[in-house]
């Protein structure tokens, strides 16, 4: 094993790091707040809706993410009426394409966290709202939503962990994130120990921030955590 290939590798790898942070966030963020009303969809049992919504998390959940990249990348493209209507714009460019794959993917697991932490809400905290007048809005937003998503944290860390791996996979639409520099190198030295061990410290470290992320918060928002 050469360890100055190593090192050089990651500093290549490293110039990457930005375009898998950015796959993170933007998937996270838009998938959370999508899972949000999903999550509430499925509680309040919409018939129509919450059937859809179950059947797609079905499908999501029970299908592996690197087939769907293939099919919004691949399969969208191959489509003639797709390539001549405006969401070409978008469809064409492999970034767009593995946000949007990463989006339907977390929306799938997320939505079953948070709807997990709603129900675990206990029913003497809704009757104790109910009985002060709330309104059912005032009674998610201050008290169910809040409590439910204290409820979610570990979970959704792990969730967030799986986020931060699955990025690599959207190197195989050709974008050049952490893991597509990692192939890249190993196509030219031929040397994919060196390649991946420097990619896979990076993904590493990066999951270490995000489970120190959830431990802040799981501290700051559960009290009785706190050690005095």
């Amino acid at each position: 094993m050469d360890f100055e290939l190593i090192t050089t590798n990651f500093l290549i790898v490293l110039g990457g790091i930005d375009e898998t942070i950015m796959l993170v966030l933007l998937s996270l963020s838009v998938g959370f707040v999508i899972s949000i009303f999903f999550a509430l969809a499925r509680i309040f049992s919409i018939k129509l809706l919450s059937e859809t919504i179950y059947y797609y998390i079905f499908v999501i959940r029970g299908t592996p993410l690197l087939v769907q990249i293939y099919l919004i990348y691949f399969g969208l493209g191959s489509i003639k009426a797709i390539r001549e209507s405006f969401f070409w714009i978008v469809l064409k460019e492999p970034f767009w394409c593995g946000v949007i794959a990463l989006v339907l993917n977390t929306v799938a697991y997320t939505t079953e966290i948070i709807r997990g932490g709603i129900q675990s809400v206990s029913k003497g905290q809704i009757e104790s709202c109910k009985s002060l007048g709330m309104t059912r809005f005032t009674m998610y937003y201050k008290i169910i939503l809040p409590v439910a998503f204290r409820q979610a944290f570990p979970a959704y860390g792990n969730e967030m962990i799986l986020m931060v791996k699955a990025t690599s996979l959207v190197s195989l639409t050709t974008y050049m994130e952490m893991t597509g520099l990692a192939r890249n190198i190993m196509s030219k030295t031929f040397a994919p120990v060196e390649a991946f061990i420097a990619a896979g410290s990076i993904y590493l470290f990066l999951n270490f921030l995000v489970v120190q992320f959830i431990k802040f918060l799981e501290w700051k928002y559960n009290p009785h955590l706190r050690i005095k």
